[in-house]
C-alpha cells in the first residue's frame, strides 16, 4: 500500500501528520507486536511512529527551502515495515511550502547608467529578487516608487521568473537632474504579504547613446549531459549601432555577488566572441536545466550594456546503471514453504529520467521462486513452488535490473537463501531383507550383524535410533534373543542360542528419526543358527541301562556272517555332525566279531569253538563332528544249542540287507530336502527385492 500525506514546513516536533493505524487497516494494538518501524529513504529522520496512538508525527522541524531548494514539489519518502507477516508500506510526505521567506534583492543598492540621449522606452535591467518561498508565497511583483522619468516593466522568463527592468518614459537632462534615486520594492504573493527593498541610484551620461543589443534576449539551447568538456553551446548574437569602441562589445557573466551563479563553473564565456562553452562535465541528474545571464558592454564613454538570457536545458542519457537495494530477506525459509511466501523485498532506483529510468527485474527462470511488483519501483521475492532442502539445500539467488535505456544499462546482485530442514523423509534400510549366521552356543553379547540406514534431512531429523520389534513368530519374544544397539544398529545376542530348539530366527528391526512428528521403517533380519557338535550320539537299540550290558544269545553252530544283532543311535545335531561310524573297542582277546561301520551290524567274523564260552563286546557309536563325540555298549553274546535267531542269516559279509534301516542316509536326504527349501526361499526373497 501507498499512504499519502501533507505537512506545513514550520509545524512544531510532535505534530500529527497522519493516521497509521486507521488507513493501514490496522488495529493500533497489533503495531508493537508486528514490529512496526520506521525507514527513510533519504537517510535522515524526520519522523517517528507513536505506536501507542499509531500516528505518524514530526520529529523536527521541517524547511522546505532546505531540504528541496527551488523545486517545485518537495516530497519525502518513508517506509513502513512490519512483521508477521513481512509487509512494506510507502509513505509519501508533501512538504507545504508556508510564507516564511521574505524577497531579499542581492545588493541593497543598485548603480545604473544612462545617456541622457537614450531613447524613450531604453529599458535598464535589474537584478531579480530572490525569494526561498515557492509558489504563491515566490515573489509575484514589484513596484517602483514614483518618477516623472521612469517606469516599472516585468518581464517573465522562460521559467517563469519575473524580471524587473527601469524603463525610460521621458526624455533626461543630465543638466538639470544628474542622479535620479529611486526605490525597487519587491512582493511575495503570500499572506500576509512580505516584502524587499533596494535603493536605484541612476546616472545620467552622455555620448555613447547605443546599448549592445542581443538578439534574441531570451533563447533556450538543448545540449546532451556528459558532452565533452569545450562543446561550444552557443554564441550570442549581439549587435551594437554604435561604431568604433561605442560599438566593441565585451562579454561577461552577470552573477549576483552574494549569490554567484553555479553555471559558471560548468561554462565558460569569451569576452570577445561571446562563444560559451562547457568546462566541465554536465549531470542531467544534478541539474536539468542551467539558467545564464550575460552582459554584452560596449566600450564607449560612458559605456552601455545589454543582457542576454539563455537557458541551457540538458537531454538525458543512459549514463546511470540502476541500483538495487535489499530491503528485507528471511533467510533460512522451510522447505515446506508454501507457493507465494514472501522471501525478500527488493527497491530499484535509476537516476536516469523517462525510458532511461524505467527499470525490470529478472531473476533466473530456474528458479522456484518469482518476482512480485509491490508497487513503483518495489518488489517482493517470493516462492513460485515447492522446494526440496536434499535436493538444494540452499541458493544463489541473482537479481538482475536491466533499465530500458538505450544502450541498456544492468546491475545485479546476489544473495544466498538458505533452506531450512523439515522431517519429510523417513529413513530407508540399505536392504528390505538380510541374512546374518551365528554359531549355536556362542556367549550372550556376541555381535550377530549390523543393519544400517540412512536418511536425506538433517539435524534431528536425521539423528536415527534402532529397535526391534516383536512379531509374535517365536513362542518367546525376539526381544529375550536379540538386542540391539539403538545408536549403530549392531544387532548381539542375549543369551546362547541352541541350534537343535530353533534353526532360524526373523529378527524385525525398526529404526526411527528424531523429527517432529518421527518417521520410520522397518526391515527384518533373518538370523540362521549354524549347528556344531554339541550332542553325542544316543544309542535307541539295544536300550539298557547306564552301566548295564545287553546279553544276546547266539547258536552255537553259527556261520561266519550270521547277523548276531545291529546298534541302532541317532545324533540330535545335523549334517556330518551326525554321521555315525561304528566299531569295536580293541580288547586283550581277539573276538570273532565284526561291527559294519556305517550300518551298525554286528556279524559272526569266524566259527565258534565248542569251547569258547560267552564273549564281551564293547561297541561304539562316534560322530563325524569336531571335536568328534561318541557313545558306547556293553554286549554280552552267549552260544547257545537251541537259541532262534530274530534277524535274517547267512548274509555275506560285506552286503547289507535292502531291508535295513539305514539311518545315516535318511539324515542326508534330510539335509538336502533342508538345502534346498533354504534356497528357494533366498531366491524368491532377492526376486522380491
Amino acid at each position: 500500500a501507498q499512504l499519502h500525506y501533507s505537512v506545513p514546513e514550520d509545524r512544531e516536533p510532535g505534530f500529527s501528520v497522519g493516521d497509521l493505524a486507521k488507513d493501514l487497516g490496522v488495529e493500533v494494538r497489533s503495531l508493537a507486536a508486528r514490529n512496526l518501524r520506521l525507514v527513510s529513504e533519504g537517510g535522515q529522520r524526520h519522523f517517528q511512529v507513536d505506536l501507542a496512538a499509531g500516528v505518524l508525527l514530526l520529529d523536527s522541524r521541517l524547511d522546505r527551502e532546505a531540504l528541496c531548494g527551488q523545486s517545485p514539489t518537495c516530497s519525502l519518502h518513508l517506509q513502513l515495515v512490519m512483521e508477521n507477516p513481512l509487509q512494506l508500506h510507502r509513505v509519501e510526505v508533501d512538504v507545504l511550502d508556508v510564507n516564511d521567506n521574505a524577497p531579499q534583492f542581492p545588493k541593497p543598492e543598485v548603480v545604473l547608467e544612462i545617456t541622457e540621449v537614450a531613447n524613450l522606452g531604453t529599458r535598464l535591467p535589474l537584478e531579480v529578487a530572490e525569494d526561498p518561498d515557492m509558489g504563491s508565497n515566490s515573489i509575484s511583483t514589484y513596484e517602483l516608487s514614483p518618477s516623472k522619468h521612469f517606469a516599472l516593466s516585468i518581464n517573465v522568463r522562460g521559467d517563469g521568473v519575473k524580471m524587473p527592468e527601469i524603463v525610460l518614459e521621458k526624455a533626461l537632462d543630465r543638466e538639470k537632474v544628474p542622479v535620479h534615486h529611486l526605490t525597487l520594492t519587491a512582493l511575495d504573493g503570500g499572506n500576509p504579504v512580505k516584502s524587499g527593498t533596494a535603493r536605484v541610484t541612476i546616472h545620467v551620461l552622455d555620448a555613447n547613446d547605443n546599448p549592445p543589443v542581443c538578439d534574441p534576449p531570451i533563447s533556450k539551447v538543448l545540449l546532451e549531459e556528459n558532452v565533452p568538456v569545450g562543446t561550444l553551446v552557443t554564441k550570442l548574437n549581439v549587435t551594437d549601432l554604435d561604431e568604433g569602441p561605442n560599438g566593441d562589445v565585451e562579454y561577461s557573466f552577470k552573477t549576483s555577488n552574494n549569490a554567484p551563479g553555479k553555471f559558471t563553473k560548468l561554462f565558460s564565456l569569451d569576452a570577445r566572441t561571446g562563444e560559451i562553452r562547457t568546462k566541465a562535465l554536465l549531470d542531467y541528474e544534478e541539474s536539468s536545466a542551467y539558467e545564464i545571464a550575460v552582459r554584452a558592454r560596449d566600450k564607449g564613454s560612458p559605456a552601455m550594456e545589454g543582457h542576454c538570457h539563455l537557458r541551457v536545458e540538458l537531454i538525458d542519457i543512459n549514463d546511470n546503471s540502476p541500483e538495487i537495494v535489499l530491503t528485507s530477506v528471511s533467510s533460512p525459509v522451510q522447505e515446506d514453504a508454501a507457493p507465494g511466501t514472501v522471501i525478500a523485498l527488493i527497491g530499484v532506483k535509476d537516476s536516469d529520467s523517462g525510458d532511461n529510468g524505467q527499470v525490470r527485474l529478472q531473476i533466473a527462470q530456474e528458479l522456484p521462486f518469482k518476482l512480485v511488483s509491490s508497487f513503483k519501483e518495489h518488489f517482493s521475492l517470493v516462492t513460485g513452488g515447492p522446494l526440496d532442502r536434499e535436493k538444494a539445500s540452499g541458493y544463489n539467488i541473482t537479481v538482475r535490473a536491466v533499465d530500458s535505456g538505450s544502450p541498456q544499462r544492468a546491475t545485479q546482485k546476489t544473495f544466498y537463501l538458505r533452506i531450512a530442514d523439515v522431517n519429510d523423509n523417513a529413513p530407508n534400510f540399505s536392504s528390505p531383507f538380510d541374512t546374518a549366521h551365528i554359531q549355536e552356543n556362542s556367549l550372550p553379547g556376541t555381535s550377530v550383524f549390523s543393519v544400517s540406514a540412512s536418511d536425506p534431512d538433517e539435524g534431528s531429523n536425521a539423528k536415527l535410533s534402532y529397535s526391534i520389534l516383536d512379531n509374535g513368530m517365536q513362542d518367546v519374544p525376539i526381544s529375550t534373543y536379540f538386542r540391539i544397539d539403538q545408536d549403530n544398529g549392531t544387532i548381539y545376542t542375549m543369551r546362547a542360542l541352541d541350534y537343535e530348539q530353533d534353526k532360524v530366527f526373523q529378527v524385525p528391526v525398526e529404526v526411527k528419526d528424531a523429527g517432529s512428528p518421527a518417521l520410520s521403517s522397518t526391515a527384518v533380519v533373518h538370523v540362521f543358527v549354524l549347528d556344531e557338535n554339541d550332542n553325542a550320539p544316543n544309542i535307541v537299540y539295544p536300550s539298557v541301562p547306564k552301566g548295564s550290558a545287553f546279553h544276546q544269545a547266539i547258536p552255537a553252530l553259527a556261520e561266519p556272517g550270521y547277523l548276531v544283532t545291529k546298534i541302532v543311535a541317532v545324533d540330535a545335531d545335523s549334517g556330518h555332525n551326525a554321521w555315525l561310524s561304528y566299531q569295536l573297542q580293541e580288547s586283550a582277546e581277539a573276538l570273532p566279531f565284526q561291527v559294519e561301520r556305517r550300518s551298525g551290524e554286528i556279524r559272526l567274523a569266524q566259527a565258534l569253538r565248542e569251547s569258547e564260552d560267552s564273549h564281551r563286546l564293547v561297541v561304539e557309536v562316534r560322530d563325524n563332528g569336531t571335536p568328534s563325540l561318541s557313545a558306547s555298549v556293553v554286549i554280552v553274546i552267549s552260544p547257545e544249542e537251541n537259541s532262534v535267531q530274530d534277524f535274517s542269516k547267512s548274509l555275506d559279509l560285506p552286503q547289507s540287507s535292502p531291508e535295513d534301516t539305514n539311518l545315516t542316509l535318511y539324515l542326508t536326504i534330510s539335509l538336502v530336502s533342508i538345502s534346498l527349501v533354504s534356497c528357494v526361499m533366498f531366491g524368491l526373497v532377492a526376486a522380491r527385492c
